[in-house]
């Protein structure tokens, strides 16, 4: 590209000075307008972040999410452990019990409740022993236990009544009782004998009706 040529004074032909002057007094006023504006811009920032300081980064506190409350795994973990091992191999001839009245079935209740009490279907929510007491004694602590575990939802309970070897002349004498009381009890709708981990023949593991809301 050339160049364009300068006259003899050292200026570019065909501009005069008026111009020069013109376009240099044009320039002057842009620099001094952005400086102007460079100038009300920073004064502006410093106003605005006036009396601001920073933040320490040692001084942040991460919030804590809620913890999860807490659920018994272990322990139903060990039930179910148990109760695996006891039902393994086992049919349903395997839990007939040679005495009768450790079986009740209420009328009208489906067969399939009885056969799901026995394998252990239902969790065990709480338990009454008998052991040691009068059998006067054993029928009302019996009543208020079952009444007590309906009114607090427990479905499943566990009746210890004892294979009856310390009684006088090893007579089970609560052993036979027991079923008969819980046959009598409008809030008993089965029950059966406890599977060798929960009792055997010492205990009966009864099923009850819902609270009536």
């Amino acid at each position: 590209m050339s160049s364009a040529k300068k006259n003899d004074t050292g200026k570019l032909p065909g501009v005069s000075s008026e111009g020069r002057e013109e376009a240099a007094r044009s320039n002057e006023k842009r620099r001094s307008v952005r400086e102007e504006l460079s100038a009300d811009d920073r004064n502006l920032f410093k106003t605005s972040v006036r009396g601001v300081v920073p933040v320490l980064s040692d001084n942040r506190v991460a919030p804590e999410k809620p913890k999860p409350l807490p659920v018994p795994l272990k322990r139903k973990e060990d039930e179910d452990i148990a109760r695996m091992e006891f039902m393994s191999g086992v049919s349903d001839a395997d839990f007939m019990e040679t005495d009768p009245d450790a079986t009740y079935l209420r009328s009208g209740i489906g067969r399939d409740v009885l056969r799901k009490l026995k394998r252990g279907k239902w969790v065990i929510q709480d338990e009454l022993d008998l052991h040691g007491l009068r059998r006067e004694d054993a029928k009302v602590c019996l009543g208020l236990f079952l009444n007590h575990a309906v009114q607090s939802d427990s479905r499943c309970v566990r009746v210890v009544h004892g294979k009856g070897l310390g009684s006088v002349n090893q007579e089970p004498v609560l052993k036979k009782l027991v079923p008969q009381w819980l046959r009598q009890k409008d809030e008993v709708i089965a029950f059966t004998q406890a599977a060798p981990t929960d009792g055997g023949s010492g205990a009966l593991v009864v099923l009850l009706r819902a609270k009536r809301r």
